[in-house]
This record gives structure tokens, sequence and C-alpha cells, in this order.
């Protein structure tokens, strides 16, 4: 006989998830905005101080990367109707992924294996780099997709497995950044 003491389990509504993946998707936007003020004012203790740049990329890819939740909640949930909770998960580790991806992008930009220019990046500047943090961050699987595209062409390194599945299935990829289509192109 259960004890009467404890209660069922119940899992939130759709409209409570939606809530809390707003509240988590906004307090990490108030934690990534904070940082990227704070280390823009120089408040980074000293011996972190070298990190500066590759911080401030990670914080502001996961701007980007808080967008382009931000809009497939408002796309999926209120213009097309098609909000499936299946993708819960998907709203609380892609900001993530952007924000790796936004420090993965200062490191290749760093490297010299991606150019802000045509000519060269000895000249780039920060902004140039926060530029393609937001963008990697942003747009995650087309960054990893250049990544790996650099990886082949610098070391010979072939494409991961997703990337395979991905480049055999071009119906299913949507530019999110040309065409006005909702953001899950990661979404299958």
């Amino acid at each position: 006989m259960p004890d009467s003491g404890l209660q069922e389990k119940t899992t939130p509504t759709h409209n409570e998830m939606i809530l809390i993946i707003i509240a988590y998707l906004s307090a990490l936007l108030v934690f990534a905005t904070y940082s990227i003020g704070a280390m823009g004012l120089g408040w980074l203790p000293a011996p972190y101080a070298p990190l500066r740049v590759p911080l401030m990329c990670g914080a502001i890819a996961y701007v980007g990367g808080a967008l382009y939740c931000f809009r497939a909640i408002y796309l999926n949930k209120c213009v097309y109707k098609r909000w499936d909770p299946d993708w819960h998960v998907w709203y609380f580790i892609r900001p993530l992924t952007s924000t790796i991806a936004g420090a993965v992008s200062y490191l290749f930009l760093k490297a010299g294996l991606l150019v802000l220019e045509s000519s060269s990046n000895a000249g780039a500047s920060e902004v140039g780099f926060f530029a393609l943090a937001f963008i990697a961050g942003f747009n995650v699987d087309k960054f990893v997709a250049k990544i790996e595209e650099v990886a082949k062409a610098v070391w010979g390194i072939e494409k991961s497995r997703s990337a395979q599945v991905r480049t055999s299935e071009p119906s299913r990829l949507v530019d999110t950044v040309s065409t006005p289509s909702p953001p899950d192109t990661d979404r299958p």
C-alpha cells in the first residue's frame, strides 16, 4: 500500500513548461549580458584578463543562441501553432551549444583557420571576433558545418556521422538567416 504522505509526481503542462523555458533562457541572458558588460568594463579579475575575449565570445554567442530560441518559441507556439513537447530539452541544450560554438569560433579565428576578411585576420579587431561568435551562437548548424569543412581541408578529417546524415537529407535543412521560416533547422 503506498504511503499516503507521498504525492504523485506531476509533470508541468505545456504552458508551464514554456514559462520554465522562457525563465531559464531569460536568466541566462541576464547573466550573459551582465558578464559582457562586466568584462567590457574591465571587471574581470587580473589572472583571468587573458581570457576576456574568448569568455566574451562565449557570452555573446549565448545571446545569439537565446535569440534563436526565443524566436523558435514565438514562431512554433504563436505563429505556426506547432509546439512539440518532445523538443523541450532542445531549448535547454541549444543555448549551451551556442556558448560552446562562440568560444570555439575564437579559437579558430585566433589560429587563423577562419578569416574575417578575404586577405588576412592579422588586424582583426575584437568586434570581428564578437560578430563571428554571435553568428556561431545563432546558427550552430552552419558553424559546425564550416568547422568540419576547415578540418577536412586542413587535416583531412572527414565530416562527422551527424553531418553526413544532414547532408544526405538536404530537404530537411532550412537556412534560417536568409528565409523567414521557423528557426528549427536542427530539428528533424
